[in-house]
Formats: C-alpha cells, structure tokens, sequence
C-alpha cells in the first residue's frame, strides 16, 4: 500500500464528508483501514430503486491509484450490471487500457488514475437509473429487464422492500 494511495484515500474521505453526494453515506469498515470503505445508497427517486438503502462496499488495492478498487453490494440487488455475488460492473471499476475480450468499451470509459471515489459513486448512482443490458453482469436480470418489465419491477420492488428492513 503506497503511501500516496492511503494519504490520497484519507483526503477523498474527508472531502466526501464534508461535500456528501446526495444519495450516499460513506464511511470507513474499520478506522485503522482507510482502503476498505462501506457505503450506504439510497436508491434514486424516479427510479425502480427509489426508497430502498442499498449497502455496500469498496475495497481498494494496495496499487491504488493506479488500479480501482471493487465495490459489492452486501445488501441484496437485482440489477443487470451487479453480479449475483454483489461485485459491481461498470466500465469505470474495470483496469485502465484496452481490452481486446470487450470491444465496446473504450480505455477512456475505463479506469484512470485520475478518477476518484466521487466518480465511482456518480456512475453507480447513473447505473440504478440507466441499466445497461448490452453487457450484462447478471444474465437473468438482463434477459428479465428486456423481455418482461412488469416481472423486473416486482423483483426490484422486492429487493427495496428488503433493504429498508434491514436499516
């Protein structure tokens, strides 16, 4: 763990604290560990997700800046850019660079060292509000949100009603 990853960690931390961005909480898992946060989303209004608290969780590697970090979702979510497993798929949690398995995706929608835990938050909150069915992380969710709606928005509202019980 480089020392210009934790210091970089510690300010984006504190800065999340003091300009929060609206829809999110953000914490440390435990003080002594600033690359491994927990994250509390509550889902968008307007969305299928609207009224649900959403936790997760970002670990980040010890070559951060320079790789992203993973964030999963611990609490349940049916979506069809989150793994059944709760890991996150969006471009911007994937390794810098091209990546000759996936065409549609450029190096810049990528991750780049430049980017921050603000960004991540951004485009997981545009990822609630916007699936992207092209390249599914969640087949089922994917196959479920394109040929029967009605059936995705019950499991969605499943899955929100879960979440406030568990708050």
């Amino acid at each position: 763990m480089s020392d210009y990853g934790t210091e970089l960690l510690r300010r984006q931390l504190t800065d999340l604290a003091k300009n929060p961005i609206d829809l999110v909480s953000v914490g440390l898992v435990d003080d002594s560990n600033v690359y491994e946060w927990e994250i509390l989303i509550m889902g968008p209004d307007g969305t299928l997700y609207e009224g649900g608290f959403f936790k997760a969780k970002l670990v980040f590697p010890p070559d951060f800046p320079n790789m992203p970090p993973t964030m999963t979702f611990t609490s349940e979510m049916w979506h069809p850019n989150v793994y059944t497993d709760g890991r996150v798929c969006i471009s911007i949690l994937h390794p810098p660079g091209e990546d000759e398995f996936n065409q549609q995706e450029s190096a810049e929608e990528r991750w780049r060292p430049i980017l921050g835990v603000e960004q991540i938050l951004v485009s997981v909150i545009s990822m609630l509000s916007d699936p992207n069915d092209e390249s599914p992380a969640n087949l089922d969710a994917a196959v479920m949100w394109r040929n029967d709606r009605a059936a995705f928005k019950k499991k969605v509202r499943q899955v929100v009603r879960k979440s406030q019980e568990e708050c």
